[in-house]
C-alpha cells in the first residue's frame, strides 16, 4: 500500500463510503459518470462471503462482476445507517438494503432472518479505499433454509 499523503477527515472518508455504494446501486457507475473500481486503490483488497478476498482492481472487478451478475438491483437504505468512526482510517457502515436477486427479491426485515442487513469494513486513506470487507448473508432470495433446521419450523 501507499505512503498516505493527504489528510482526510471522517466526513471525508465517510463520502467515499457513500460514493461507492451508490455506484453500486447504479450498476457500478459513480456520480460523475466513473467506474466504481476507480474508487479503490490499485492496490486494494475485497473480501465478499462465499467469495474471498480479491485483491487489485482486476480482481475487485472480477469479483463485482461475479457477484453483481447475479443482482438484477440493489438499493440501500442510506437515511437508516450507522456509522463508526476509528479516529484512523477506518470507517465502518451498517445498514439495511432490498433489491432482487436472480433467485428473487429481497428486503432487510422480510423474513426478519433473511437477507438485506449488512456491515461494511472500510479502510480509506488518500481519498481512495484500501480496504473493504463485507458482512452479509449471500443468500439474497432466502432458498438456503433446509441446512438450518430452526428455519423449516418457521
Amino acid at each position: 500500500m501507499a505512503v498516505s499523503r493527504q489528510t482526510m477527515t471522517d466526513e471525508q472518508r465517510k463520502s467515499v463510503a457513500v460514493e461507492y455504494l451508490k455506484a453500486f446501486d447504479n450498476g457500478g457507475v459513480t456520480s460523475t459518470g466513473g467506474s466504481i473500481l476507480e474508487l479503490f486503490a490499485t492496490d486494494a483488497q475485497v473480501y465478499f462471503p462465499k467469495w474471498g478476498i480479491a485483491e487489485g482492481r482486476e480482481e475487485i472487478g472480477k469479483m463485482f462482476g461475479e457477484v453483481g451478475g447475479t443482482i438484477k438491483s440493489i438499493k440501500h437504505d442510506y437515511s437508516s445507517f450507522n456509522w463508526v468512526f476509528s479516529g484512523g482510517d477506518t470507517v465502518v457502515a451498517e445498514g439495511t438494503s432490498y433489491g432482487e436477486h436472480q433467485d428473487g427479491p429481497w428486503r432487510a426485515g422480510v423474513p426478519e432472518w433473511g437477507a438485506g442487513r449488512w456491515c461494511d469494513v472500510f479502510e480509506i486513506r488518500d481519498f481512495l479505499i484500501q480496504r473493504c470487507f463485507i458482512y452479509l448473508d449471500p443468500d439474497y432470495a432466502g432458498k438456503d433454509t433446509a441446512r438450518y433446521p430452526w428455519l423449516g419450523a418457521r
